[in-house]
């Protein structure tokens, strides 16, 4: 059953600082079949909320993620919904009947 953004930043212990609707993430569209799904969250900047959402494999080639308005995550990774409050600094990873959540201060680093 899905918890609510502030029932998951309670649990874990983040802030609650949820995306605005209008702000971008960074995605690996093409990516997001593959096993498990990963999520960071780095500090927003220039409109973005900070989130980079892919499958598999992480890659640093510079098209690897493409914006997309945080209102439609749904029709894309609809079971990242509810951690998207977390505030900067965390990550999460998805696999079938696994999910990991942690803090990560390495992700606010500049």
């Amino acid at each position: 059953q899905p918890s609510s953004q502030a029932e998951v930043c309670k649990q874990f212990g983040s802030l609650f600082d949820p995306p605005g609707e209008d702000e971008n993430l960074g995605i690996a569209l093409a990516t997001l079949s593959q096993v498990p799904l990963n999520a960071l969250r780095h500090t927003a900047v220039n409109g973005t909320c900070g989130w980079y959402i892919w499958g598999g494999e992480f890659s640093d080639h510079p098209e690897f993620f493409q914006p997309l308005h945080v209102h439609h995550l749904v029709a894309h990774a609809p079971e990242m919904i509810q951690y998207l409050a977390l505030a900067p600094g965390w990550r999460v990873l998805l696999a079938p009947e696994h999910a990991d959540v942690w803090y990560d201060p390495a992700l606010l680093a500049v």
